[in-house]
């Protein structure tokens, strides 16, 4: 290691334990840990210009041991991103720069949020094969770039990163690079009291080219990433073995060093001990900050090269129209009769057909239910091992990583990915949803099978709370359409999303194609809710329906008639969509004062945002049962004569 090398990475130690210590909270035995690595990743081998964050043939750099943010933000500022010496004295503080885990769209140069152990590493299987693709369509010249990720012992416990390592392997995904950081501590001691399979086999049984190696040896992690570059077709584990809060006479080795600062005396011998001022803090050396300069110096000139080259080469406009917003318009949006009958599933299938002949971004599958769940793309193609240009993705059974694996390909860029399953599924997806919505990444979430309806199989599949708890999530558009319409009309949502992942809630079961003629002129789905029946004349009560029950308030509508009783039936495919509609617009569907009754085959606690103190709801609370879906839903309440009742109740 050279005399500046070393200086490097004393300087990437002390502006995280300044970070850290000044903060008074943070992780700096992680970065003290993989300072060796990522000094060597970033200055020799990492492709990325500061000057241009968003260049798309950049390489791919994911922090999945996100608790390490203090290693990633004394990078990018050493880079020259827009992370100032004041964004590192203000770590972990309100609206700073630097958050306590990095969050993508917040910190200049970081991919992706992270945090959540595993995530990260699944998200880059997910970015890896977003290269693959657009390499394999439009050509090395306009994609040649890699993904490498830092993951933790705690990433590789998790099981999500188990489904994505499997399924990277599966795939040959020989693009994708993870550093291992091998320090054998977590949070509550030595790996040993709990993780102690034999982690090298296990990612060579599942297809990885895997080196182990000293991850404080600097000629050794050169060698390494080398051979992870040159190692065309297979994912690459490099296991780095390293020493956590590596410098620290007291602390290094232990997992004292994991989640609290370092404290103002251990901090002093440990830049005494690197030969540096304990005096000074936040303090980067001339020379450090030129070598940093000077290592990405070349990659501005290749980053020219690259935009000379998109010009002239033939596959350059698809490219740059494939990055393009979707145009709906180029799509031949399907039709259904009236009064025909089809599970918003079915319909769902000819949605995504028509969409993806229109619009050559989709790209999606399921966790094993592709038949089920309606999402295979008719003469798409499907991704395999050396194959990557299919528009069909089979992701096995593996919901968590197959949602991570689809933030990754949206956050790639040029691509909408969609993932399904059955909704009873959401729980196995939640966390990576979770970070779908944080992010703002717009995903499609197709969630078939979304009732009691789906019958016989029984209360653990049928979903009873999941679309209640959905409802709960920042920033998730959530819609349950009430026929083959509306799901046409909910894809236009979801496709045309920029900002927030959209979830369709889908029927097993026939759904009649209902008649529009009294929908107000200018309203639908895309208003979130919107008067289906009854939208002149007297109204005594609303009733407030999603997805299959919209029929069942039809017809409790009709038999209210017969009693003398006038009801509005108002369709709410998304609450989210309906509480971004204007004051005026909500009251004009909910007018004030007007009884509501709401009616889903779901948890009903809720549901009094929109029924009020005065109204009711017809739901399910309880878990299901196994037997015919129709039967289910009768001795469940989810009739007519319980909606009526319902009724009469809230007019006294």
């Amino acid at each position: 290691m050279s005399d500046i090398d070393m200086l490097s990475v004393a300087t990437i130690k002390t502006l995280a334990m300044d970070m850290i210590q000044k903060a008074n909270s943070g992780h700096p035995g992680m970065p003290m840990g993989m300072a060796d690595a990522a000094f060597v990743l970033w200055t020799k081998f990492l492709k990325h210009d500061p000057s241009d964050p968003d260049w798309a043939d950049r390489d791919r750099f994911v922090l999945s041991a996100g608790h390490g943010s203090a290693l990633l933000y004394s990078l990018l500022h050493l880079s020259g991103y827009e992370v100032s010496m004041e964004d590192l004295r203000n770590f972990r503080q309100w609206d700073s720069k630097t958050p306590g885990h990095p969050e993508y769209g917040h910190t200049c140069g970081v991919e992706t949020t992270t945090g959540p152990l595993g995530q990260g590493i699944s998200m880059a299987v997910g970015f890896a094969l977003a290269e693959a693709r657009e390499r394999e369509e439009f050509g090395a010249a306009v994609c040649d770039h890699y993904t490498w990720a830092i993951a933790g012992d705690g990433c590789l416990m998790e099981g999500v990163a188990y489904e994505a390592a499997s399924f990277a392997g599966h795939l040959g995904l020989g693009r994708l690079n993870v550093l291992w950081d091998d320090n054998e501590i977590t949070i509550d001691g030595s790996t040993s009291i709990t993780f102690t399979e034999d982690i090298p086999a296990r990612f060579r049984a599942m297809g990885w080219d895997v080196q182990e190696i000293d991850g404080h040896d600097h000629d050794a992690l050169v060698a390494a990433m080398h051979a992870a570059r040159a190692e065309q077709g297979k994912p690459s584990l490099i296991c780095c073995r390293t020493i956590i809060g590596k410098g620290s006479p007291n602390k290094q080795g232990k997992s004292a060093s994991h989640g609290a600062p370092l404290g103002v005396d251990e901090i002093r011998l440990v830049k005494e001990g690197m030969g540096l001022d304990p005096d000074e803090h936040f303090f980067v050396p001339d020379s450090v900050r030129s070598h940093f300069t000077n290592s990405t110096s070349g990659n501005h000139v290749e980053r020219e090269a690259w935009e000379h080259r998109l010009k002239q080469d033939p596959n350059g406009p698809a490219w740059v129209a494939r990055r393009q917003a979707v145009d709906t318009g180029d799509i031949d949006w399907p039709t259904f009769e009236v009064g025909s009958s089809l599970a918003t599933r079915k319909a769902s299938h000819k949605v995504i057909n028509a969409i993806a002949e229109g619009a050559s971004r989709l790209i999606g599958g399921s966790a094993d239910l592709a038949g089920s769940n309606g999402t295979n793309i008719t003469n798409g193609g499907t991704v395999s091992r050396g194959e990557y240009s299919g528009k069909n993705i089979n992701f096995g059974v593996r919901e968590h990583a197959m949602a991570a694996i689809c933030n990754g390909l949206s956050l790639h860029g040029g691509l909408h990915p969609f993932c399904a399953t059955f909704l009873v599924f959401h729980n196995y997806m939640r966390p990576a949803v979770r970070l779908s919505a944080l992010m703002g990444v717009p995903v499609t979430y197709v969630y078939t099978h979304d009732s009691v309806w789906l019958g016989e199989d029984g209360p653990t599949h049928q979903p009873v709370e999941q679309l209640m708890a959905m409802r709960l999530i920042p920033n998730l558009i959530n819609i349950r359409p009430a026929d083959a319409q509306e799901t046409s009309e909910a894809w236009k949502v979801a496709i045309s999303s920029e900002s927030s992942p959209v979830t369709l809630a889908l029927s097993r079961q026939g759904l009649e194609v209902l008649d529009r003629s009294e929908v107000p002129a200018g309203t639908g789905l895309a208003n979130g809710a919107y008067i289906l029946k009854g939208a002149t004349g007297r109204v005594d009560v609303v009733l407030i329906a999603t997805g299959s029950e919209v029929g069942l308030a039809i017809s409790a509508r009709d038999e209210l008639s017969k009693e003398g009783l006038h009801a509005r039936v108002v369709s709410m495919p998304s609450w989210e969509i309906f509480e971004s509609q204007s004051s005026e617009y909500q009251s004009s569907v909910l007018p004030e004062g007007v009884p509501r009754v709401s009616i889903e085959a779901g948890r009903t606690s809720g549901w009094q945002r929109w029924t009020g103190i005065r109204g009711a709801s017809v739901g399910i609370d309880r878990f299901g049962a196994s037997a015919p879906g129709g039967e289910v839903a009768d001795k469940l309440g989810m009739n007519v004569g319980a909606v009526v009742a319902a009724v009469k109740g809230v007019l006294g």
